[in-house]
């Protein structure tokens, strides 16, 4: 393969136009600053990106990343994104059957209304009571920690002082969750409800010493400063495209079927070579600085390195399906519309969350597998055509727990089809009717669902072992070797701007901001007159 000497030259290039590439080059752009991002696939957004998947239906649905919650305001107004995000009126709907009574929990954002579910689902206040002392303790902690994501990373001892409550501290940061989880509350299923934010894509169970709980919960519940997950209009893919027009706006360089296989520097400049999709030979681009929206480990083998130790497993069942009409409930009192609205929470109470757990760490699928689920055109219809809108047609996103990436190593094919159909098996015991009912089919005859594990999410966009926050989350402040901003490599000009800094994970565009305010630094000066040619 022949490979051809650098002749253009950057202040910056960016390996991987995700959405945290996008925001990089944004602000890198918008400071003068000459800017390419190289980005493997014939499209931008990584796992932020909108699709049709189904044959001749006119359904634009978020393929992977669906709801926005981490996202600063700072970040949309810097770089004037046309984004419009909503509010979900409700937050979640559980089921559950008690007496032998079919009946539920909806946690909605009309307090009252609030009340009167805990009421009926335990019969007296104290949960809700609970609920509000709880969150109100994660809502101050929010207020607090969010804005700091945006800025140098705070050491240990400044953060704790910032959040100022002790035993908001070692609740969150401190102390496995499970004790201040079931210090709060009695209810299994309410149990349950909480903890499912600390196990978002993260294996692990209540009590797990090294807190890796802790810290997936902590990153949902700040978003905002409030912990609220938010639908994009549009779906994902509104996102990125506002991202990416956003960059290319402001004068940054945006290439597609590009894939970079090295990265050489010295720590002052540094070459960058890569290969165009369906081309012989292999190109090389000069940089003052190279930011890689990649995992950890990735970035280890383009710079020729020792791998780090692998990444934490992904350990999640992502499934988009649509519908011809939500399916009606066993809970009558319940209005599907309402339930599916917010995040409908299966097989999640406590006890279920540590069964699940344990046979999954044992290596068998769970028996039953938890999952949450929710409708994005409920909130946001403009996903779907103007037909699919006039027959009342819905989208259901669904994402499983528990299910890690080495339980389907020997045959990722059948343990997808057998993990699926357990899975909707658990959801249809609350229904009136089975999910396979209503699914619409498509222009060849097939029903409009797709799956997608740990394996599918590794091979489609190259994340390790399919985890979505590339490597184990940390604690958002200051970490040995990650620098000021958090994104720091063992090479000066070399940075880290995806979900593997410190502060990643989500879709927020945090490190990718981050990032920039580290190169920038580096930079300095007045922009170079640089070649923006591209062979």
């Amino acid at each position: 393969m022949t490979r051809t000497q650098a002749t253009d030259a950057y202040d910056a290039v960016i390996v991987g136009g995700g959405h945290n590439g996008l925001v990089a080059a944004a602000y890198l752009a918008r400071a003068g600053r000459s800017v390419l991002v190289l980005e493997r696939l014939d499209r931008t957004g990584g796992a932020a990106v909108s699709a049709r998947p189904f044959t001749g239906v006119d359904a634009r649905l978020s393929r992977y990343s669906y709801l926005v919650s981490l996202l600063p305001r700072r970040i949309v107004q810097d770089l004037g994104l046309r984004l419009t995000l909503r509010k979900r009126a409700v937050s979640s709907y559980t089921p559950a059957v008690r007496g032998g009574r079919a009946t539920g929990l909806l946690v909605h954002h009309d307090q009252a209304r609030t009340r009167a579910a805990f009421a009926r689902l335990t019969g007296s206040d104290r949960e809700f009571t609970a609920w509000q002392r709880f969150y109100g303790m994660t809502r101050h902690v929010a207020e607090r920690v969010f804005p700091t994501l945006t800025e140098p990373l705070p050491t240990r001892a400044e953060l704790r002082a910032r959040i100022g409550d002790d035993a908001a501290w070692e609740a969150l940061f401190e102390r496995p969750l499970g004790e201040a989880v079931e210090a709060a509350f009695t209810d299994d299923l309410v149990r349950g409800v909480v903890l499912t934010d600390a196990l978002i894509g993260t294996f692990t169970h209540a009590h797990d010493p090294s807190l890796r709980q802790n810290r997936c919960f902590l990153y949902h519940v700040i978003g905002g400063g409030t912990g609220d997950w938010d639908v994009p209009v549009g779906g994902m893919g509104a996102l990125t495209d506002a991202l990416a027009d956003a960059a290319r706006a402001a004068g940054a360089r945006i290439v597609t079927g590009r894939e970079v296989t090295a990265i050489a520097t010295d720590g002052t400049t540094a070459e960058v070579t890569y290969r165009e999709t369906g081309a012989d030979g292999e190109a090389v681009v000069a940089a003052r600085q190279v930011l890689v929206n990649a995992a950890p480990q990735a970035l280890a083998d383009l710079l020729g390195e020792e791998r780090p130790e692998p990444a934490a497993e992904g350990a999640q069942l992502k499934v988009n399906m649509l519908l011809r009409r939500l399916p009606r409930l066993r809970d009558a009192d319940t209005d599907p519309r309402e339930a599916f609205a917010g995040t409908f929470h299966v097989a999640e109470g406590y006890g279920q969350l540590a069964d699940a757990y344990r046979q999954a760490a044992a290596g068998a699928l769970p028996s039953a597998p938890p999952s949450e689920i929710y409708c994005h055109s409920l909130t946001d219809p403009t996903i779907l055509g103007p037909d699919l809108v006039e027959r009342g047609y819905q989208t259901l996103t669904l994402f499983g727990l528990h299910t890690p990436a080495r339980l389907f190593a020997h045959d990722n094919d059948a343990v997808r089809e057998e993990l699926l159909k357990s899975t909707l098996a658990q959801l249809d015991a609350h229904l009136a009717e089975p999910i396979a009912d209503c699914l619409v089919t498509d222009a060849d005859g097939r029903p409009c669902i797709e799956a997608k594990t740990p394996l599918d999410l590794e091979r489609d966009l190259r994340l390790p072992g399919g985890n979505i926050f590339h490597r184990e989350l940390d604690f958002p402040y200051a970490q040995e070797g990650a620098g000021r901003w958090g994104v720091a490599t063992g090479h000066a000009n070399v940075l880290l701007c995806g979900a593997g800094a410190v502060r990643g994970g989500g879709v927020s565009g945090v490190p990718g901001r981050n990032a920039a305010m580290a190169a920038l630094e580096a930079l300095g000066g007045a922009p170079g007159d640089h070649d923006r040619g591209l062979g």
